[in-house]
């Protein structure tokens, strides 16, 4: 197990990433399983371990609000949340880019239209990875409708050896992100979290 506080931390997060592994890492809400957005290999072996159906989409983190613009169609109400809460636990789900090439699940709004879900985590090391290796899927480390971890003993002892690198990042608060719908003429609240949006 690495310690996010150790600078070589962060080359074997990328070393792994790039190999299309699947790392746990913590960020500001929960520790997560990460993976290549854009790897369809690496994106698989993501679902697998999570054991999630493929239906049910995994949201991406991404270094900046710059970074995550490259993600999505954006619209006034994505710019002004993202401006007014990133970094943080707030993750939008916005009109999905078609040319990002985001093998992260199949997702669509209520007019049929791919979506994705994208944050900037109010996390150095998670931010330090994206700005290096570009947008990360990240999904909670934990199986499929199990609660989900905060403990990173607990990440080992679930996955082991199925994933490439465990980070320590010590204890975390588990409060899930908010999830706000910014992909229709109407703001949707899907998850109320740590983030109060009006």
């Amino acid at each position: 197990m690495l310690s996010a506080n150790d600078p070589s931390t962060v080359d074997a997060i990328l070393t792994a990433l790039r190999a299309d592994e699947v790392v746990a890492i913590p960020t500001d809400t929960v520790y997560g399983l990460a993976a290549n957005p854009q790897s369809r290999s690496a994106m698989k072996k993501l679902f697998e371990l999570k054991e999630r159906p493929e239906g049910v989409p995994v949201a991406v983190l991404a270094a900046s609000l710059e970074q995550a613009r490259s993600l999505v169609v954006p619209s006034e109400t994505f710019e002004q949340l993202a401006s007014l809460h990133w970094p943080g636990a707030l993750t939008l789900v916005a009109l999905a880019d078609p040319q990002a090439g985001l093998y992260i699940g199949e997702t669509t709004n209520d007019s049929g239209l791919p979506t994705v879900g994208v944050r900037v985590p109010d996390h150095d090391l998670v931010q330090q990875c994206a700005e290096s290796f570009g947008p990360i899927a990240v999904t909670s480390a934990n199986v499929h409708g199990e609660p989900t971890i905060v403990n990173p003993e607990h990440v080992r002892t679930t996955f082991g050896d199925r994933v490439a690198v465990v980070v320590n990042g010590g204890l975390l608060d588990g409060l899930a992100s908010t999830v706000v719908d910014v992909s229709q003429h109407e703001m949707i609240v899907l998850r109320a979290g740590v983030v109060q949006v009006d």
